[in-house]
């Protein structure tokens, strides 16, 4: 064989883009491959089954003819085809499609297979419906939470301005001890009281926060004619109850 001369025309008028050649190929793999599985549709020898179905289906397709006895019958009768039964033409005009039964399921079988997936679409949909009821509670379940949180997040805030202005009256007033221990903010000191006051304070923990809040507020108001909510310091109970709205955050509000 002759060498190719990569300058002659033949070669030049090639085409050379990068990646020509490799689609080229795919495209006829994939060409040859859809004629051999052609090939081999035509070659395959059908089944018994494909073979009934089609002589059903042809049968079933054609029109009644002549040779037909129950057709013969009804010609002599008066019958024309294309009519309709009955004496008025208000019957069908088409045979009753026939319900072959192919598979080897006892009767019924079809009715509970149906009647079992629509049980377990109607599960699928219960189950669907709790797990969103679920997730709702959850969620306002988290909003109560953290409500709650927030209320009681202001609660100590409260309390805390309470203390700061309880202890700060009271030593207005020369009162160097406080009524009761939680009466004034805890001293941030590393050296705190011995474990044996600790002990005879504990009564104090056992009151919530709102007692606490409640407690000291209405101490404020009748020793001090103070009001934690409006910050102002009054100079009498009767100027205290006439200019002050009430005696908690809800009423200020």
């Amino acid at each position: 064989d002759e060498e190719e001369d990569y300058m002659s025309d033949l070669f030049l008028k090639q085409d050379v883009r990068p990646g020509l050649p490799m689609v080229r190929r795919m495209k006829e793999a994939i060409q040859k491959e859809e004629k051999q599985k052609e090939a081999n549709e035509k070659n395959r020898q059908k089944s018994i089954k494909e073979e009934e179905k089609e002589r059903r289906d042809m049968v079933l397709k054609s029109a009644l003819g002549n040779e037909n006895k129950g057709f013969a019958l009804l010609q002599k009768m008066g019958y024309k085809s294309g009519q309709a039964l009955g004496k008025s033409g208000e019957g069908i005009v088409e045979p009753i499609p026939l319900n072959i039964k192919t598979g080897r399921s006892g009767l019924g079988h079809e009715e509970l297979k149906k009647r079992k997936a629509e049980e377990k679409l109607e599960n699928y949909r219960q189950k669907l419906h709790m797990k969103k009821q679920a997730n709702e509670q959850a969620a306002d379940q988290f909003r109560v939470r953290f409500k709650n949180k927030q209320e009681e997040r202001k609660m100590e805030g409260d309390l805390r301005k309470s203390q700061r202005a309880c202890q700060q009256l009271d030593m207005q007033k020369d009162i160097d001890v406080p009524k009761e221990t939680w009466y004034w903010l805890e001293p941030e000191e590393e050296d705190k009281k011995d474990e044996e006051d600790k002990e005879d304070e504990c009564t104090s923990s056992d009151l919530s926060v709102s007692e606490k809040l409640h407690i000291l507020t209405a101490y404020l108001r009748e020793h001090h004619f103070y009001c934690i909510w409006c910050g102002t310091t009054y100079e009498d109970s009767e100027d205290l109850s006439s200019n002050c709205p009430g005696d908690s955050a809800a009423d200020h509000d």
